[in-house]
C-alpha cells in the first residue's frame, strides 16, 4: 500500500500568526463571520433575486459529498481552537482601546469557548497559534495517492471539521460517522491523518 505524502501547496492560506501580527486586522477577521451574517440577512429581505441568481443560489448543499453553495468558493475555514484565540486576541485590543464587546462577539466567543478541544491556559499563546496554524497545514497539505494514480486530498471544511470534532482517543469509524465525506478515504489514510491531530493535542494540552 503507498502512504500518503505531503506536497508544498499551490495557494498559500492565510495563517493565524498573520492575522495576529496586527489588532486591528484580527478585529477584522473576527468581526467578518457578523458582517457576512448581516449582509446575508439584508439580503433575504430584499426583492426576489433574477431567475438565473435564484438557480444559482438553488445549488443543493451537501456535506457528505463536499458540494456547497457558490458563496463558500475560495473561504478560509477556521476552527473552533483558531476562532477562539483569533476573538481572544481582539478581545484584548478592543479593552485596551476601552471599546465594548458586541453582543454577537460575546456569544460567538462563548460558543467557540465551549467547543474548544485544542485549548491549555498554561500554553504559551503563541505557542498554540503555531501548534495549530502546522496542524491545519500538514491536514491541508495531506494526499494520498490511489491504486489509479490519483491523488486525494482534504477538503477545507473537513480540516477544520477534523480539528473541531476529534479527540485523541477518536477512531477511524467514529471519524467517518462524524464526517461522512472522509469515506472515500482507505481507512490506513484516515488513520494517517487522526495521528496528525492526535499527536498535536497531546502536544497542547500536556
Amino acid at each position: 500500500e503507498k502512504r500518503a505524502r505531503l506536497r508544498p501547496k499551490t495557494q498559500r492560506r492565510p495563517k493565524m500568526a498573520d492575522v495576529l501580527g496586527g489588532g486591528g486586522d484580527a478585529t477584522a477577521a473576527a468581526s467578518a463571520p457578523a458582517a457576512a451574517a448581516g449582509t446575508a440577512g439584508a439580503a433575504n429581505s430584499s426583492a426576489a433575486p433574477p431567475p438565473a441568481a435564484a438557480a444559482k443560489s438553488a445549488t443543493v448543499e451537501n456535506a457528505a459529498e463536499l458540494s456547497f453553495g457558490p458563496e463558500f468558493d475560495d473561504i478560509h475555514i477556521l476552527s473552533n481552537a483558531q476562532v477562539a484565540v483569533i476573538l481572544q486576541h481582539s478581545a484584548r485590543s478592543a479593552m485596551n482601546r476601552d471599546e465594548e464587546l458586541h453582543d454577537v462577539y460575546r456569544k460567538t466567543q462563548k460558543y467557540v469557548n465551549r467547543f474548544n478541544g485544542m485549548t491549555n491556559p498554561e500554553k504559551d499563546p503563541e505557542e498554540l497559534v503555531n501548534e495549530l496554524d502546522n496542524l491545519q497545514d500538514a491536514l491541508t497539505t495531506f494526499r494520498k495517492e490511489t491504486e489509479e494514480g490519483e491523488e486525494m486530498d482534504l477538503h477545507s471544511s473537513e480540516v477544520a471539521a477534523l480539528m473541531n470534532l476529534v479527540a485523541t482517543d477518536t477512531m477511524v469509524e467514529e471519524a467517518v460517522a462524524l464526517i461522512p465525506s472522509l469515506s472515500r478515504f482507505p481507512e490506513a489514510a484516515i488513520d494517517e491523518i487522526l495521528d496528525l491531530i492526535r499527536s498535536t493535542m497531546i502536544r497542547i494540552v500536556s
